[in-house]
């Protein structure tokens, strides 16, 4: 199978699930990702601030292209309510092909 570097997983989280489905459904219905995975009740543990905190969110799992990055970056900017949101991208170096080929189709339809 050929090594793919140009699909990402960029994973973001929020801090409730009306959130996540709102950027969810705007990735999806911008064609910026083929397919965004809503996983709630995840608890976190980070500093911020100087400060440990713990706090209830959702991850979103976001299936992309590598290309779409920014826009996606600007439409999480756009809606998020944290002041540093997380988003971290992730190569997808391989996959299934006719899933890939599902990706494609669909993040450059417009």
């Amino acid at each position: 199978m050929e090594p793919h570097s140009d699909y990402q997983l960029l994973i973001n989280t929020c801090p409730n699930l009306d959130l996540a489905n709102q950027i969810a459904h705007s990735l999806i219905e911008n064609h910026l990702a083929a397919c965004v995975n809503l996983i709630p009740n995840i608890q976190s543990v980070f500093e911020w601030q100087q400060q440990v905190v713990s706090e209830t969110e959702v991850i979103l799992l976001i299936k992309t292209r590598a290309q779409h990055y920014s826009d996606i970056e600007q439409l999480i900017l756009q809606q998020h309510p944290y002041q540093t949101p997380e988003l971290i991208a992730i190569p997808i170096t391989t996959g299934l092909p006719k899933y890939l080929a599902w990706l494609d189709e669909v993040v450059t339809h417009q």
